[in-house]
């Protein structure tokens, strides 16, 4: 496993005043401190590779994240090298990192806006391994999902649907999204499949438009990996998503997401994923996306689609309270698209 003390006095990857910037953070004086805390040696329940025994690299994008880069870093322990690209956090994520042994490296996005954090991580970091594995620090890889993984990068990997089995470079592994404190099985919610494992040297995050500073943070939000080699293949097993550990949370970072819809919006939804009916689940959801644009009572519709069509109402009260906030979502995102274009012509 990584360890953060013997990065201590490497060199920083770029300097000041040329765009998006980073470097590898020094040890943090806590660091130390926390290692008894946050016993790195010890397992999840249930049957995981060995410790540090994958040849794989786990990027970690954070900012702010001291309530959970550990479980997060202690579920992707068999990895044999762990990566977090933090945004000068000012809590204790980043001695939490390093006391679990991970590499933590500060990102300082440019006035431009791009690149963002995760492509810029994949194109600057002396990557030790050919597949990353790429993880919100909410989100929680299952040993049975770890086992996959482990196949694909040593090459013993064998789709079980040759429709799925895609380029050999990159797979779609898909997620339960946990809400309110239960898996949301309807609403749209799943599945949900993400290109989250890949050969670093084949994919990036796709630039949609021109997209620079939308006021949405240093993350990308919901851009989408490219792969230059092909199309991704599938595993068959989820992780999970605690993404809202409360409703302000939700709010909160929903906000910043609506903004960046507004800003898709002004470019026309333009991005390196095309807008198909029948090709790859996110290709299918643009073509949904680009769609529904053009209709009239949004919100309305993803209330109805979501609560009804999805069958959100069998999710109980939180599938309807995140069906009534997805309908928000998309209030909001069209308000602020009218205000956006409103600026522009003033």
């Amino acid at each position: 496993m990584a360890n953060g003390q013997q990065y201590r006095d490497e060199p920083e990857l770029s300097s000041p005043g040329r765009g998006a910037q980073g470097g590898v953070q020094g040890r943090h004086p806590l660091a130390d401190a926390l290692d008894a805390q946050v016993d790195a040696g010890r397992r999840p329940p249930g049957s995981w590779p060995p410790l540090a025994s994958v040849p794989v690299s786990v990027l970690v994008p954070a900012k702010n994240e001291q309530g959970n880069i550990v479980e997060c870093l202690r579920h992707v322990a068999w990895a044999d090298e762990l990566v977090v690209v933090d945004s000068q956090s000012d809590d204790r994520t980043v001695p939490m990192a390093q006391a679990m042994g991970a590499t933590v490296y500060q990102f300082y996005l440019s006035s431009e806006g791009w690149p963002k954090k995760k492509n810029w991580a994949l194109e600057h970091v002396r990557w030790r391994n050919e597949w990353v594995l790429i993880l919100d620090a909410d989100e929680r890889m299952t040993p049975e999902l770890a086992e996959e993984v482990r196949h694909v990068v040593r090459g013993s990997h064998r789709a079980t649907d040759v429709r799925k089995a895609g380029c050999g470079d990159g797979y779609w592994l898909n997620r339960r999204f946990m809400f309110m404190g239960r898996w949301i099985r309807g609403c749209g919610y799943y599945p949900s499949y993400n290109l989250r494992l890949f050969k670093h040297t084949v994919g990036r995050y796709e630039r949609i438009g021109a997209l620079g500073d939308t006021g949405s943070g240093d993350n990308e939000v919901h851009e989408h990996v490219v792969l230059t080699s092909g199309q991704a293949g599938y595993l068959s097993n989820d992780f999970l998503h605690y993404a809202y550990p409360d409703l302000t949370t939700w709010v909160e970072k929903h906000n910043r997401y609506t903004t960046w819809e507004a800003h898709v919006m002004a470019a026309g939804d333009d991005g390196q994923v095309l807008a198909r009916a029948f090709g790859t689940p996110v290709e299918r959801r643009r073509f949904v996306k680009k769609f529904v644009r053009r209709l009239p009572f949004r919100p309305s519709l993803r209330f109805l689609y979501g609560y009804v069509l999805c069958r959100g109402f069998l999710d109980g009260y939180p599938g309807f309270v995140l069906c009534r906030l997805m309908a928000w979502y998309e209030l909001m995102a069209i308000a602020k698209h009218h205000e956006l274009k409103a600026k522009e012509n003033l």
